[in-house]
């Protein structure tokens, strides 16, 4: 399970990373969700995968400190996903409002030209 959500990770990166190099505002925006949830998914391996442990110790049914899951990296990724979220929201309302100026969404079409 670990080795494939690494995959994940990595497939998620090279594809933010692609979309982050492409000339429409869009797709930049659609590389920093990649980014974004790459890095969250980046946390959640780093922190160590115990499927089916609940957070909190039961002291009747004998639980062990071993045997939690850590809410730290839970509580950095709830944290990063409303942190993310703003961030693209804002990048959304200056692709609105750049396409509302300029009638483009193509970022070469930006440059100016030597004629102007």
């Amino acid at each position: 399970m670990e080795f494939l959500l690494a995959i994940l990770v990595g497939v998620l990166y090279t594809a933010g990373v692609y979309m982050l190099l492409r000339r429409s505002v869009l797709k930049f925006i659609i590389g920093i969700i990649f980014l974004s949830n790459a890095t969250n998914l980046l946390v959640f391996l780093a922190a160590g995968l115990i499927p089916g442990e609940p957070v909190f110790l039961d002291p009747a049914a004998g639980s062990t400190l071993q045997e939690l899951a850590d809410p730290l990296p839970q509580a950095l990724v709830l944290t990063a996903v409303v942190i993310g979220f703003g961030i693209v929201v804002y990048l959304l309302a200056v692709k609105y409002r750049l396409f509302h100026e300029t009638r483009t969404d193509d970022l070469d079409q930006l440059k100016p030209t030597e004629e102007e």
